[in-house]
């Protein structure tokens, strides 16, 4: 086995405009490798076929279908990140926030001095908790 990586199917043809997202949101982030449907399909010119982008090194694999399902993201799996500032977790949470929905808003949950899970516009599921 070479690796294991979170796979994100998007719907709509929003896989890179999710992944251009996620990498500008988090630092010693990128988008490794894309490869794009031609002309001759079978998904829209342009869209996303296959793709790998790292956040803080963490790969994901990401795709756009062609074919529309009945299902999409479940807030069951999320992305969880450990902030280091408040500023840090306000800023993400503010921005991912921006057309998405709050799970648990940002705030003291006992766990955690702040702490926000939320869904973003894409339809992923983030968690947020701040170093203590």
């Amino acid at each position: 086995m070479k690796d294991v990586k979170p796979f994100l199917m998007f719907q709509g043809g929003t896989a890179e405009e999710a992944m251009k997202y996620y990498t500008s949101l988090i630092e010693d982030s990128e988008i490794k490798s894309i490869i794009r449907y031609g002309a001759e399909g079978p998904g829209e010119e342009g869209t996303v076929i296959q793709a790998v982008f790292s956040l803080k090194g963490q790969e994901f694999m990401c795709i756009d279908s062609h074919i529309d399902h009945e299902f999409t993201f479940t807030p069951s799996f999320s992305i969880y990140l450990t902030c280091d500032s408040e500023e840090e977790i306000d800023r993400l949470y503010e921005k991912m926030m921006q057309n998405g929905t709050a799970l648990m808003p940002l705030d003291n949950y006992g766990f955690s001095k702040k702490f926000g899970w939320l869904n973003d516009q894409f339809g992923i599921s983030w968690q947020l908790n701040l170093l203590e």
